[in-house]
């Protein structure tokens, strides 16, 4: 996974480097254009100067960079056109306001905002054209200024549609999350208000006949009413909405084994493994649910993208302060088409159950090839 990131951020650099090489070439013509031209045409390669460095600090001052562009280019679009100067359109110059232009709508919140901005560099590129008129070329001028600027918009409002279906459906997916820890919570609030009322009523049998043997059943009820706190403190943390629950019974270890077992007899055989030192008494019973659903959508997507698998392996091992959870697929790799989307919204509900416990997922092809999901939690 690695070697994935290093490999995806060279590209960008590399991407960033022929960009920025590009202006500078643009920047070279416009500087030759203004020896040649003279006046106030040596305004031109400053913007274009300028509107090179807005392209390299576009991630941190986006739009205070954008907007010193547009009052620039502005300015000397109304210097030359003022002037009655035979000037040029500046290259570096326009195309720095096309590449600003697409991150702005893409990134710039609120959209109304991004729109504004965008329209600001429309009214910026038509004086630049109408403004630098050389040779009565205007109208050319701004004509391919403006193809350039609907294809900027076209580009930015496409990548603005893009990331915010992206953000909603994590949304969802992360609201369905919720609404599923709601129904554990039900269960796990159940499981244990039903254990402390059958002490309690010992507790009083008890009392009548043994008197000495109060006290034990009274820290046997006060220690499950602290498991019980503990675990609705975990889950009531990630709670943002309310639903209907169904009752259903808790989680246990022996569910994770029904479940490889119903996988393999329907698809490649899981080979599962769980540690020495593990029962469930270890983990709390949240953290087994949790477990129980990792596991079910790891399985799920070997089914989905990588169904000619060989076999799956996989374990749940305590190791010092953690309990981890390794599911990994030999014998096919992902989907091409499936990699190229960005990855499944089933990961984002495991990472969003898996954190709400303050545990850590990772999930990733290994340098060896396969495709693997680790699951930690931490053992208090």
């Amino acid at each position: 996974m690695g070697d994935t990131k290093r490999f995806v951020y060279w590209i960008r650099r590399l991407s960033e480097l022929a960009m920025v090489g590009w202006l500078g070439l643009l920047l070279m013509i416009d500087m030759i254009a203004a020896y040649s031209v003279g006046g106030p045409q040596w305004m031109v390669p400053v913007c274009g100067g300028v509107g090179i460095v807005a392209v390299l600090a576009r991630r941190k001052r986006r739009v205070e960079g954008f907007t010193l562009l547009l009052a620039l280019s502005f300015v000397t679009s109304v210097v030359i056109g003022g002037t009655n100067y035979n000037g040029l359109p500046g290259m570096a110059e326009s195309g720095s306001l096309l590449i600003l232009t697409i991150g702005v709508l893409r990134n710039v919140e609120p959209v109304r905002r991004a729109a504004v901005l965008s329209v600001v560099a429309l009214v910026v590129l038509m004086a630049e054209g109408s403004g630098r008129d050389y040779n009565n070329g205007g109208l050319a001028f701004s004509f391919l200024l403006f193809g350039g600027w609907s294809l900027a918009a076209g580009i930015g409002g496409y990548l603005r549609f893009q990331q915010e279906r992206r953000t909603e459906a994590v949304f969802s997916v992360r609201r369905a999350e919720r609404l599923e820890l709601a129904r554990e919570l039900h269960d796990l609030v159940a499981h244990h208000i039903t254990g402390i009322v059958v002490q309690a009523q010992a507790a009083k049998t008890v009392a009548e006949m043994k008197p000495e043997a109060v006290v034990p059943a009274l820290d046997a009820i006060a220690g499950a009413g602290a498991e019980a706190l503990t675990s609705m403190r975990r889950l009531v943390s990630v709670l943002r909405a309310e639903d209907e629950a169904e009752r259903r019974p808790g989680t246990r270890l022996a569910d994770l084994r029904i479940l490889t077992d119903r996988f393999s007899a329907g698809g490649p055989k899981v080979a599962f493994e769980i540690g020495q030192g593990i029962d469930d008494s270890t983990l709390p019973p949240e953290v087994v649910t949790t477990l129980h659903r990792v596991l079910q959508e790891a399985l799920t997507n070997v089914r989905k993208h990588a169904p000619g698998t060989a076999w799956v392996e996989a374990d749940l091992r305590v190791f010092p302060g953690v309990v981890r959870l390794r599911v990994r697929n030999f014998g096919s790799a992902a989907d091409p088409r499936v990699a190229r989307l960005g990855g499944g919204f089933g990961l984002v509900g495991m990472a969003e159950r898996v954190e709400a416990l303050g545990g850590r997922l990772f999930a990733g092809p290994t340098p060896e090839g396969y495709w693997e999901v680790i699951a930690e939690f931490p053992l208090a």
